[in-house]
């Protein structure tokens, strides 16, 4: 009789153990990649993005976020892509953040990609809790698109507001010469 409830401490012990490992996978396996002929796409959360909007590293980051379904953010999208090419050996890097709909990255997120020729990093921010991670962006964000951070280790500037490159690239400026 002893040796029986050893056997089922045992037993709860190993089981316990493998759950908490499945749990583990799970949460590591929160980032998904979809490739398109141009570029990959991740899926990420907010924590996952949030180090991405916070480098102190040497670099300028052009943060867009953005959606297939909105007109003004594909209309500036050739802009993101030109500060892209015209200022990538100057320590400028993109991120456009696709607020697209999860279930449609395959269907609609990745065919725009390839379409457009868009060659920027694409992040997917797939995170329900919107109204806790705009106001983290941004604590004036109200949540409309276009959206676009710029900042480096010296200052950050948040734009409600949809761009044309010359706008765009001045207030870029602004930030390399810091």
């Amino acid at each position: 009789m002893i040796q029986k409830p050893i056997y089922l401490l045992f037993i709860l012990l190993v089981t316990s153990s493998c759950k908490n490992e499945k749990l583990q996978t799970t949460e590591k396996s929160t980032e998904k990649e979809f490739v398109s002929s141009i570029t990959t796409v991740k899926t990420y959360n907010f924590n996952q993005l949030k180090p991405l909007l916070e480098r102190k590293d040497n670099k300028t980051y052009v943060v867009n976020f953005w959606a297939t379904w909105c007109a003004p953010c594909v209309k500036e999208l050739p802009y993101f892509e030109k500060i892209k090419k015209e200022y990538g050996n100057k320590n400028v890097e993109v991120l456009l953040v696709s607020l697209d709909f999860p279930k449609q990255v395959q269907r609609a997120l990745i065919p725009f990609l390839n379409k457009r020729d868009i060659k920027s990093d694409v992040i997917l921010l797939d995170d329900v809790n919107e109204d806790f991670w705009i106001k983290a962006i941004d604590e004036n964000w109200s949540g409309a698109l276009p959206a676009t951070i710029i900042y480096n280790k010296e200052g950050r500037k948040f734009y409600e507001q949809s761009f044309d490159y010359e706008t765009l690239e001045n207030e870029l400026n602004t930030f390399l010469q810091i």
